[in-house]
C-alpha cells in the first residue's frame, strides 16, 4: 500500500464505545497502521471498530485496504464499510462524532441515499479506486436488503467519478448487474436501479452507444405498478438519452395528457430531442401547462434545428412565465448562439438557480469565455454554480480559466474549483 511520508505518523482520534471516563479524558488514539492490519483480524468486534474509526477518519489511504470489508460475512460491518468508502470521497466528509466542551456532540450518520439525492457534488476530487467500485457493485448482490441498496446507491455517488477508457469499461461491466436489479421482487430496489443506471449512464459527449440490455431494462420499468419507480424511469431514460424510449414514452405522454405523469414523459423525450419527436414538441408550444411549453422548447433546442427559433420566438413574445422564458434564453443560445447571460443570471434568482444551472452545464462546451462575469460575481454561490457547471460541462478548456479559482478568497469556492478541474482532468 502507498503512503506518504507522514503517513506512519498520522493518528486517528475517536472516542471508543464502552470506555471509562469517556467524558473526562483525551481521546483514545490509534495509529493508521494498526488500524489498517485489524481491518483483517479474525474478531469482528476489532473488525468493525476498525472500520469506525477509518470511516471517522475519511483518509484517502484507507479506500483500498476497506475494500474487503464490503463484503464481509458479518452485515454490521459491510454496512459500517460501505459507508466508510463513501466518506472518503464525499466532498464534505461526515464526522460522526465531535468532542465539544467534553460533550460528544452526535452528527448525522454517512448514508448512501441521501448522498446520492445530493447530486453530482456530493462527490469530491478524490479519485475512486476500481477495486472499491467492483467491491460496492459486488455488495449490492448481498442477502440482506438493506446491504444491498446501501451499497447500490454508494455505487451510484462513486461511479460517475471515472471518465475516459476507466468509465467505458465500468459501463460495460457494471451495467448488466444493475440493470438485473430491475427484475427484483423488492420495490425498493427497483426503485434504487432505475435511479443509479439513470444516474451512472447519464449521456456523456465521448460515450458511445447504450447497450440495448440496460436501456431495453429502463424500459420495462416503465411498466412498473409502482408510480415512483415509472417516474424514475422516464427520467432515466431522459438522462441516458435512449433512443429506444422514444416510442414507448410518446405513447405514455399520449395516454396522460397532462399531470405528473405526462410531464415526467416530455421530460424525457425532451432530453433525448429524437428528430421524430420535433412535431410533438411543436404541438407543445400552445399547450396551457406552462411546464409543458417550457419543456417542448428545450425538446426543440436540442434536436438542433434553428429553423424552429421562429416558432419558439412566436411564443416568447406573449409569454409571462418566467420558466418558459428562462427555457426560451436556453434555447436562443444553443439554435443560435446567442447571449449566455440571459440564462446565467438567473443563478442569483432562487426560484430558477437549478432551471438555470442545467441550462448552464448543457450550454458551456465551447463557451467557457461567456461565463466571466458570473466568474467573478461578488456572490460566492453564482461563483460555485458556474464552476459547477462548467466542471459538468465535460470541456476540458474550461481547465485554465477554473485552476485560478483554486486559491479563491472563499473556501468553498476553492473546493468547487478544485473538485472541477480534477473532474475535467480525468
Amino acid at each position: 500500500m502507498r503512503k506518504s511520508c507522514c503517513l506512519a505518523a498520522l493518528m486517528f482520534s475517536m472516542f471508543l464505545p464502552g470506555l471509562p471516563g469517556l467524558h473526562d479524558h483525551a481521546a483514545a488514539q490509534v495509529p493508521f497502521e494498526s488500524a489498517v492490519n485489524d481491518l483483517a483480524s479474525p474478531d469482528a468486534g476489532t473488525r468493525l471498530r476498525a472500520v469506525q474509526l477509518l470511516k471517522t477518519a475519511a483518509y484517502q489511504e484507507a479506500a483500498i485496504p476497506l475494500a474487503p470489508l464490503v463484503t464481509d460475512a458479518q452485515d454490521d460491518i459491510q454496512l459500517e464499510a460501505i459507508m466508510a468508502e463513501l466518506n472518503i470521497f464525499l466532498a464534505e466528509p461526515v464526522v460522526p462524532r465531535k468532542r465539544i466542551a467534553f460533550v460528544v456532540e452526535v452528527r448525522n450518520a454517512v448514508q448512501a441515499e441521501p448522498a446520492f439525492s445530493a447530486g453530482l457534488n456530493a462527490l469530491g476530487a478524490r479519485p475512486v479506486p476500481a477495486e472499491v467500485l467492483t467491491a460496492v457493485r459486488t455488495a449490492a448482490r448481498d442477502e440482506n436488503p438493506r446491504v444491498a441498496i446501501e451499497a447500490l446507491y454508494a455505487f451510484g455517488v462513486l461511479a460517475v467519478q471515472p471518465g475516459g477508457e476507466a468509465r467505458r469499461a465500468l459501463l460495460r461491466t457494471a451495467g448488466p448487474d444493475v440493470a438485473a436489479f430491475i427484475g427484483s421482487s423488492d420495490p425498493a430496489m427497483r426503485f434504487a436501479a432505475v435511479r443509479v443506471l439513470g444516474r451512472v449512464f447519464a449521456k456523456r459527449a465521448q460515450d458511445g452507444p447504450i447497450e440495448s440490455t440496460v436501456g431495453d431494462a429502463v424500459i420495462t420499468a416503465l411498466n412498473d405498478n409502482d408510480r415512483a419507480i415509472k417516474a424514475a424511469a422516464m427520467q432515466a431514460l431522459g438522462a441516458m438519452r435512449y433512443d429506444r424510449g422514444v416510442q414507448a414514452l410518446t405513447e405514455l405522454f399520449t395516454y396522460y395528457g397532462k399531470g405528473e405523469a405526462a410531464e415526467a414523459a416530455l421530460y424525457a423525450l425532451s432530453h433525448i430531442a429524437h428528430a421524430t419527436s420535433v412535431p410533438l414538441f411543436t404541438a407543445q408550444l400552445a399547450s396551457k401547462s406552462a411546464s409543458l411549453r417550457a419543456m417542448a422548447i428545450e425538446g426543440l433546442a436540442r434536436a438542433g434545428d434553428p429553423a424552429q427559433l421562429s416558432a419558439i420566438q412566436a411564443v416568447l413574445d406573449k409569454e409571462r412565465e418566467q420558466s418558459v422564458t428562462l427555457a426560451g434564453a436556453f434555447a436562443l443560445v444553443l439554435l443560435g448562439n446567442g447571449p449566455t447571460d440571459h440564462v446565467a443570471d438567473l443563478l442569483g434568482r432562487p426560484r430558477m438557480r437549478d432551471q438555470a444551472k442545467r441550462y448552464l452545464i448543457e450550454m458551456a462546451p465551447g463557451r467557457t469565455s461567456g461565463f466571466a462575469h458570473q466568474l467573478l460575481d461578488s456572490d460566492p454561490q453564482i461563483r460555485i454554480d458556474t464552476i459547477d457547471a462548467l466542471g459538468l460541462a465535460g470541456d476540458p478548456k474550461a481547465i485554465t480559466v477554473l485552476e485560478p479559482l483554486t486559491k479563491d478568497r472563499d473556501q468553498q469556492v476553492a473546493r468547487a474549483a478544485e473538485r472541477a478541474v480534477a473532474r475535467l482532468k480525468r
